[in-house]
């Protein structure tokens, strides 16, 4: 049986819950064709059924931050999903803050090793800095998923180093996160 991921592109491309914005890039411009190349790659291996939260660039979820964030829960829930990966990309005021991060519920869960597997590939496939994974029980996605949810930093767009990768190595992210993925489930599988 096929394991079921679904792939939050954090962020709407207009109006509500729109992401960070740096040197003229937009997050949900950069974590929409990562979710797509990696839902790709998912689908050509016949272990994974993937869904993704916009199916387009132009869909916008829910009317509000809140409800924008509730619908993705609510599809990956309903669904239900076995996985829930949002992907993101950071912004820190200190342009010099730089690299790669996950976030999880809580330390030293199912969530929390697919992290580890998801940001090592990612550091080895495009070579950001490894920030570490992060528990943040307060994020929405990873308090309200009824899976093992993974909230993906790939990158921070206000460092101007980081930003570039963000822009040209956009099929090498969804590449590490989905080397990541694999090598998590032969370990587990």
């Amino acid at each position: 049986m096929a394991i079921k991921i679904f792939i939050d592109q954090g962020h709407n491309p207009t109006g509500h819950n729109t992401g960070a914005e740096s040197f003229g890039v937009k997050e949900q411009d950069v974590t929409y064709q990562v979710g797509v190349y990696l839902a790709d790659m998912l689908r050509s291996n016949g272990n994974f059924e993937v869904r993704l939260s916009r199916n387009t660039p132009e869909e916008v979820m829910g009317t509000s931050n809140s409800t924008s964030l509730r619908a993705r829960v609510a599809e990956a829930n309903a669904w239900p999903a076995d996985y829930f990966i949002s992907i993101h990309a950071n912004a820190n005021v200190n342009p010099d803050i730089h690299g790669t991060e996950c976030y999880v519920y809580k330390a030293f869960t199912e969530a929390y090793d697919l992290a580890v597997d998801i940001l090592e590939g990612i550091v080895s496939r495009v070579g950001t800095k490894d920030n570490g994974v992060r528990t943040n029980p307060s994020l929405y996605v990873l308090r309200r998923t009824t899976m093992p949810a993974v909230l993906v930093e790939l990158a921070y767009l206000t460092n101007f180093e980081d930003v570039e990768l963000l822009v040209n190595e956009q099929y090498a992210f969804a590449e590490g996160i989905y080397n990541g993925i694999v090598k998590y489930f032969q370990k587990v599988g």
